[in-house]
Protein backbone atom coordinates (compact mmCIF):
# COMPACT_ATOMS: atom_id res chain seq x y z
CA UNK A 1 0.00 0.00 0.00
CA UNK A 2 1.49 2.98 -0.84
CA UNK A 3 0.96 6.58 0.85
CA UNK A 4 -1.02 9.32 -0.66
CA UNK A 5 0.94 12.66 0.43
CA UNK A 6 -0.26 15.33 1.64
CA UNK A 7 -0.28 18.69 -0.12
CA UNK A 8 -1.01 22.06 1.49
CA UNK A 9 -2.21 25.13 -0.18
CA UNK A 10 -1.73 28.17 1.55
CA UNK A 11 -3.98 30.61 2.85
CA UNK A 12 -3.00 33.75 0.13
CA UNK A 13 -3.65 30.92 -2.98
CA UNK A 14 -6.58 29.87 -2.15
CA UNK A 15 -7.56 33.99 -1.56
CA UNK A 16 -6.40 34.62 -4.89
CA UNK A 17 -8.11 32.17 -6.54
CA UNK A 18 -11.43 32.54 -4.96
CA UNK A 19 -10.80 36.72 -6.21
CA UNK A 20 -10.35 35.49 -9.69
CA UNK A 21 -13.68 35.50 -11.28
CA UNK A 22 -14.90 38.73 -9.59
CA UNK A 23 -11.75 40.59 -11.22
CA UNK A 24 -12.81 38.89 -14.31
CA UNK A 25 -16.48 39.93 -13.99
CA UNK A 26 -14.75 43.97 -13.50
CA UNK A 27 -12.43 43.48 -16.28
CA UNK A 28 -14.75 42.23 -18.57
CA UNK A 29 -16.96 45.61 -17.59
CA UNK A 30 -14.43 47.99 -17.73
CA UNK A 31 -14.36 48.74 -21.59
CA UNK A 32 -18.37 49.86 -21.18
CA UNK A 33 -17.77 52.59 -18.20
CA UNK A 34 -15.48 54.78 -20.62
CA UNK A 35 -17.89 53.81 -23.83
CA UNK A 36 -21.22 54.14 -22.52
CA UNK A 37 -20.81 57.55 -21.22
CA UNK A 38 -19.65 58.50 -24.10
CA UNK A 39 -22.61 57.25 -26.08
CA UNK A 40 -24.67 59.06 -23.78
CA UNK A 41 -23.24 62.50 -23.24
CA UNK A 42 -21.63 63.20 -26.51
CA UNK A 43 -22.86 62.92 -29.98
CA UNK A 44 -20.73 60.16 -31.96
CA UNK A 45 -21.44 59.07 -35.72
CA UNK A 46 -24.00 56.56 -36.21
CA UNK A 47 -19.81 54.30 -37.38
CA UNK A 48 -18.41 55.33 -34.26
CA UNK A 49 -21.29 54.22 -32.13
CA UNK A 50 -21.38 50.73 -33.72
CA UNK A 51 -17.19 50.83 -32.83
CA UNK A 52 -17.87 51.66 -28.98
CA UNK A 53 -21.01 49.06 -28.65
CA UNK A 54 -18.58 46.71 -30.42
CA UNK A 55 -15.79 47.36 -27.67
CA UNK A 56 -18.34 47.16 -25.02
CA UNK A 57 -19.79 43.74 -26.06
CA UNK A 58 -16.74 41.98 -26.86
CA UNK A 59 -14.67 41.64 -24.02
CA UNK A 60 -17.78 40.28 -21.76
CA UNK A 61 -17.99 37.91 -24.42
CA UNK A 62 -14.70 37.09 -24.30
CA UNK A 63 -14.46 36.84 -20.67
CA UNK A 64 -17.61 34.04 -21.05
CA UNK A 65 -15.54 32.05 -22.92
CA UNK A 66 -12.58 32.30 -20.42
CA UNK A 67 -14.87 32.35 -17.33
CA UNK A 68 -15.66 28.86 -18.24
CA UNK A 69 -11.94 27.19 -17.40
CA UNK A 70 -11.64 29.72 -14.12
CA UNK A 71 -14.98 28.53 -13.20
CA UNK A 72 -13.90 24.66 -14.16
CA UNK A 73 -10.32 25.28 -11.73
CA UNK A 74 -11.52 27.57 -9.03
CA UNK A 75 -15.26 25.77 -8.09
CA UNK A 76 -13.83 22.63 -6.90
CA UNK A 77 -10.98 24.17 -5.05
CA UNK A 78 -9.94 22.01 -1.98
CA UNK A 79 -10.62 25.65 0.26
CA UNK A 80 -14.45 25.57 -0.17
CA UNK A 81 -15.20 29.00 0.50
CA UNK A 82 -12.79 29.84 -2.71
CA UNK A 83 -15.35 27.68 -3.99
CA UNK A 84 -18.31 29.32 -3.07
CA UNK A 85 -16.81 32.54 -4.08
CA UNK A 86 -16.25 31.08 -7.47
CA UNK A 87 -19.99 29.94 -7.78
CA UNK A 88 -21.81 33.02 -6.42
CA UNK A 89 -19.82 35.03 -8.91
CA UNK A 90 -20.56 32.90 -12.07
CA UNK A 91 -23.66 33.12 -10.90
CA UNK A 92 -24.19 36.75 -11.41
CA UNK A 93 -22.22 37.29 -14.15
CA UNK A 94 -24.03 33.93 -15.85
CA UNK A 95 -27.58 35.03 -15.23
CA UNK A 96 -26.75 39.02 -16.51
CA UNK A 97 -24.85 36.90 -19.19
CA UNK A 98 -28.54 35.25 -20.41
CA UNK A 99 -30.50 38.07 -20.06
CA UNK A 100 -28.57 40.09 -21.90
CA UNK A 101 -28.87 37.04 -24.94
CA UNK A 102 -33.08 36.69 -24.47
CA UNK A 103 -33.23 40.40 -24.32
CA UNK A 104 -30.88 41.30 -27.28
CA UNK A 105 -33.02 38.90 -29.09
CA UNK A 106 -35.22 41.65 -29.67
CA UNK A 107 -33.12 44.62 -30.39
CA UNK A 108 -31.82 44.62 -33.70
CA UNK A 109 -29.63 47.80 -34.22
CA UNK A 110 -31.56 50.01 -31.81
CA UNK A 111 -28.28 51.19 -29.37
CA UNK A 112 -30.17 52.88 -26.74
CA UNK A 113 -31.24 49.09 -25.66
CA UNK A 114 -28.17 48.28 -25.94
CA UNK A 115 -26.69 50.55 -23.95
CA UNK A 116 -29.90 50.18 -21.22
CA UNK A 117 -28.84 46.51 -21.20
CA UNK A 118 -25.26 47.37 -20.43
CA UNK A 119 -26.03 50.05 -17.53
CA UNK A 120 -28.55 47.48 -16.06
CA UNK A 121 -26.11 44.68 -16.11
CA UNK A 122 -23.18 46.85 -14.85
CA UNK A 123 -25.56 48.24 -11.78
CA UNK A 124 -26.38 43.92 -10.92
CA UNK A 125 -22.36 43.13 -11.53
CA UNK A 126 -19.91 46.07 -10.24
CA UNK A 127 -22.08 46.47 -6.80
CA UNK A 128 -21.56 43.02 -5.76
CA UNK A 129 -18.25 42.29 -7.56
CA UNK A 130 -17.07 45.03 -5.37
CA UNK A 131 -18.71 43.80 -2.36
CA UNK A 132 -17.60 39.88 -2.99
CA UNK A 133 -13.63 41.33 -3.19
CA UNK A 134 -13.95 43.19 -0.17
CA UNK A 135 -15.95 39.73 1.42
CA UNK A 136 -12.73 37.71 0.05
CA UNK A 137 -10.37 40.35 1.43
CA UNK A 138 -11.76 40.11 5.03
CA UNK A 139 -12.42 36.62 5.31
CA UNK A 140 -9.86 34.42 7.28
CA UNK A 141 -8.54 32.59 4.97
CA UNK A 142 -6.37 29.43 6.24
CA UNK A 143 -3.68 27.31 4.46
CA UNK A 144 -5.81 23.80 3.56
CA UNK A 145 -4.14 20.31 3.56
CA UNK A 146 -5.73 17.86 1.34
CA UNK A 147 -4.59 14.39 0.65
CA UNK A 148 -3.70 13.51 -3.04
CA UNK A 149 -3.25 14.93 -6.45
CA UNK A 150 -0.32 14.24 -8.59
CA UNK A 151 3.32 14.42 -7.89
Amino acid sequence: MTDTPQKTITARHAQKTASMFNLGNLVAMLPGLIVVPILWLGSPSYMAQIVMMILTIVPMLLWFGISIVVYIMARHHPNERTGHFTQQAAYRYYGVIGFIIVAGTFYGTNIQYWVITWVISALILIPWTLLDLVRIRREAWSDTTFIGGSE
